[in-house]
């Protein structure tokens, strides 16, 4: 591995020291919950990529140790041990003890960097009862240890090494008087590392788990790269061309607009579409000017190949982007010198040139492809053409949906009970299942700022689902009607009626299948509902136990078990409630509905790659992946969530 000289103290800059972090760590990594504890893997593994970014790491480890503290280690140039000059310290010691003190800002240590902050390793450390950091440069192994962000230990030489090794490693232990709980997830934690190794290709990451009899451990590396992610994408969906199409581009005439951009593209027979982009491996949910340039380019060159090869008439209108991206899934991945994100959440990539860079890129290297691949060309405007023809079709059926006095009409199967509330934030609506159930909600809801809406029957399964058939689903266009806010790219957050979306179906099989109907349904088609936490899940009793001056309502197997070797078995009456509808409606107000008792689930989407493949293997056409899903799964299934 080369070793860089010019990476040296002087490249460590200080900002500000660290006092703030440990009084409010949420503004450094965002919560002290479980999604806090695992952001500071993500930070110190972010400084082990930003130098594979640089070209000088191709290893790194992460190990989750019996203890819950967690050792990354990485093969870079290792942090500098020398003096900085602007404070008379180790540079070691500067990036641990002082914050916004790295190699990002402004020097020449990195040209491009995810942990634009450098705050993360001196985060990491105030935020940990005992963090130590050994670092491996000039033949020597280096180590400091800190508590709770105040060094206990010089800088020292613990021993040697051979002169070519090099690399950091921290091992840190999270501080309990900090966080919430400080159990890791081996799971959440794969999510992100796989993720990382697909943008970086080459980057070998490996994650152990040392908690369990038999230790868990994940090797991540993809010489494919981007391309080989949305091979991973789209692994349960049928594909209309067997390789991604990939192109990538870079600039580096002006220094301050020094940037790479890769695209990885493949359409499948879905009717959804699913675009991830990323700038310096962070996550851009709300896209911003890299998403802009391709989606433009995109639509601008297969409608120019549809008229060139005669495909699209004279008199025909232009595809649009909606029509163009239906079953696609696409990673954009940018990395740049000085990206600018709107807001504090980096969530919207704000640089301008960049738009133009991506559009220029795709513009080239899609024309290129679609030249030299007629077949494939074909069936990707084909699809284009049937998403098109159903576009029209969805419009006017959307048109019905719209109708003000549709709610109105006896003739649909659910009736909406609304609530005299006009607020939103203090409004919610009940989606029930059968009328049975919708009577007794009705009759024991508070009228006030509780609705109900009654379904008759399952939903349609808009994973199998065309937007136009989707549409002439009656229950379908009663729920878009009675939430007010639209779908899709109309979807209007401010025009939602009800803040609280619950679904209240019955706890059997039944029920969790209407209600996995429902989730695919606002997922695919009204995502900032999930996105927002609008969406709840209902939790009726299972259990009605009685005795003798004694009556609880339990929620599970396990609760009623505990509750009989509590109480005894002499005398007891247990009723099973098979459905709501079993419930008279001061029942399911005590149970289910009353605010001050009840129980509910808020559905959340950390991770919205994970909810698709959820979604995809779950609703979607492909039996395999479903059987296996159920089999691994079996003991959850009535339980399932995003």
């Amino acid at each position: 591995m080369e070793q860089n000289n010019s990476y040296n103290a002087d490249q460590i800059q200080v900002l500000e020291g660290l006092e703030a972090v440990r009084r409010r760590p949420g503004m450094y990594i965002g919560s002290t919950d479980s999604r806090g504890l695992h952001h500071l893997v993500y930070e110190i593994v972010d400084n082990a990529i930003d130098e594979a970014m640089a070209g000088y790491c191709t290893h790194v480890y992460v190990t989750i140790h019996p203890d819950n503290s967690v050792t990354v280690e990485d093969n870079g140039r290792g942090i500098p041990v020398d003096i900085q000059q602007q404070t008379g310290k180790s540079a070691l010691e500067v990036a641990l003890t002082m914050l916004h003190a790295g190699g990002k800002f402004g020097g020449s240590g990195y040209k491009v960097s995810g942990g634009l902050h450098g705050v993360g390793l001196s985060v990491v450390n105030a935020l940990s009862y005992l963090l130590i950091a050994e670092v491996k440069r000039n033949g020597h192994i280096y180590r400091q240890i800190c508590e709770r962000g105040i060094k206990k230990t010089e800088v020292e030489i613990t021993g040697d090494c051979d002169p070519a090794d090099h690399g950091t490693t921290i091992t840190f232990h999270p501080d309990p008087e900090i966080f919430d709980e400080v159990d890791y997830v081996y799971e959440i934690l794969i999510k992100r590392l796989r993720e990382l190794a697909f943008l970086n290709a080459g980057v070998t990451i490996v994650v152990t788990d040392e908690r369990p009899e038999e230790k868990l451990e994940s090797t991540f590396c993809y010489m494919g790269g981007i391309r080989e992610f949305v091979g991973f994408l789209n692994k349960n969906k049928t594909v209309l061309h067997a390789e991604p199409i990939y192109f990538s581009a870079a600039q580096s005439e002006n220094p301050l607009e020094t940037a790479s951009v890769e695209v990885a593209m493949q359409y499948n027979d879905d009717y959804t579409e699913n675009i991830y982009t990323y700038a310096n491996n962070i996550c851009t949910t709300e896209g911003g000017s890299h998403l802009v340039g391709f989606k433009t380019a995109l639509t601008r060159v297969i409608n120019d190949y549809a008229r060139k090869n005669k495909i699209l008439k004279d008199n025909d209108a232009n595809l649009t982007g909606d029509d163009v991206r239906e079953g696609l899934t696409a990673i954009i991945s940018v990395k740049l010198v000085e990206p600018q994100f709107e807001g504090q959440t980096k969530t919207k990539l704000g640089n301008a040139y960049i738009k133009g860079m991506v559009d220029s890129a795709v513009s080239e290297g899609l024309s290129i492809y679609m030249e030299e691949h007629p077949a494939e060309s074909k069936l990707i405007i084909d699809k284009c053409l049937q998403a098109s023809r159903a576009r029209e079709a969805a419009r006017k059926a959307r048109d019905l949906s719209r109708r003000k006095t549709a709610l109105d009409s006896t003739a649909l199967p659910g009736k909406l009970a609304d609530c005299s509330d006009k607020d939103p934030a203090k409004c919610e609506l009940f989606i029930v299942e059968g009328d049975s159930a919708g009577g007794s909600a009705k009759e024991g809801r508070d009228r006030h700022f509780q609705a109900i809406l009654p379904l008759r029957g399952k939903i349609l399964n808009v994973e199998k689902t065309r937007l136009d058939k989707m549409l002439g689903n009656a229950e379908i266009r009663c729920m878009i009607t009675a939430f007010g806010a639209g779908i899709d790219s109309e979807f209007d957050e401010s025009k939602l009626r009800y803040h609280k979306i619950i679904c209240m179906t019955d706890a059997d099989v039944d029920g969790s299948h209407i209600r996995t109907l429902l989730l695919t349904f606002f997922f695919r088609h009204m995502r900032p509902m999930i996105e927002k936490g609008y969406v709840y899940i209902a939790q009726p009793p299972l259990y009605l136990i009685k005795k003798p001056n004694f009556e609880k309502y339990v929620y599970s197997d396990e609760e009623l078990e505990a509750t009989l070797n509590e109480i005894g078995r002499d005398r007891i009456t247990v009723q099973r409630y098979k459905g709501l509808g079993e419930m008279n409606a001061d029942q399911l107000w005590d149970t289910t509905m009353d605010p001050e008792k009840r129980i509910m689930l808020q559905v959340t989407m950390d991770d919205a790659i994970a909810a698709d493949q959820i979604f995809t293997v779950l609703m979607g056409d492909q039996v395999e992946p479903r059987r296996e899903f159920i089999e691994t799964n079996s003991k959850l299934v009535s339980d399932l969530d995003i």
